[in-house]
């Protein structure tokens, strides 16, 4: 097995499975947790990231195929998706693919907010670009069907965008698709602002 990432929660790693090129997320261990604590949350979220991916592919979003999970070594084994990450080049293809990418974006984050689902890292790194456009690392995500986890997942997009590509308008793309096809969407531009004027808040205070 190649390992390709090591993050705070999981390490990502290439290999074969039954003939199949996959990738494996192992959920790594807290050594400051109690040993049947960390086992339970560990377990917990695993199940949980596979079970919002699955319920994201039934809702038309584009995820990784799941083709086994282990709650012993808390593993999931996905499909590996043969693209790049959105983040390695947004910035240099011209205005109209953006566009194209970021309704892709809008109708996607639509559809799994329509069935409650929220992603909890929406960045350019956790979408990829191959047949089509991918969401992975559903790690930090949860079901919910209020407005301000709706607000806050797509608050950190906005976020994203303004902290690491060029295009202003990229954010804006997105939310013009995805009020087209969330009835809730004014709603959930509300939250947004009420966030914005949250954190301009902190910054006074703090």
């Amino acid at each position: 097995m190649e390992l390709i990432k090591r993050g705070a929660e999981a390490e990502i790693y290439r290999t074969k499975w039954l003939g199949k090129d996959v990738i494996i997320k192992r959920r790594i261990k807290k050594e400051y947790r109690i040993k049947e604590i960390d086992e339970k949350i560990r377990a917990h979220r695993t199940k949980e990231e596979a079970i919002l991916m699955a319920e994201a592919r039934k809702a038309g979003v584009s995820v990784p195929i799941i083709y086994d999970i282990d709650l012993v070594k808390m593993e999931i084994v996905m499909q590996y998706i043969d693209g790049k990450p959105l983040k390695n080049f947004i910035d240099e293809i011209g205005e109209k693919e953006q566009q194209e990418i970021c309704r892709r974006i809008g109708r996607s984050i639509a559809y799994m907010h329509s069935n409650g689902i929220i992603h909890g890292d929406l960045t350019t790194s956790n979408m990829i670009m191959a047949d089509r456009l991918y969401f992975i690392d559903f790690g930090l995500g949860m079901k919910s069907n209020e407005n301000e986890a709706r607000g806050v997942d797509l608050h950190l997009l906005m976020e994203a965008f303004n902290a690491a590509h060029k295009n202003e308008k990229l954010f804006e793309w997105v939310f013009e698709e995805y009020e087209k096809n969330f009835e809730e969407a004014d709603k959930v531009k509300e939250k947004i602002k009420e966030i914005i004027r949250r954190g301009r808040y902190m910054r006074r205070v703090a």
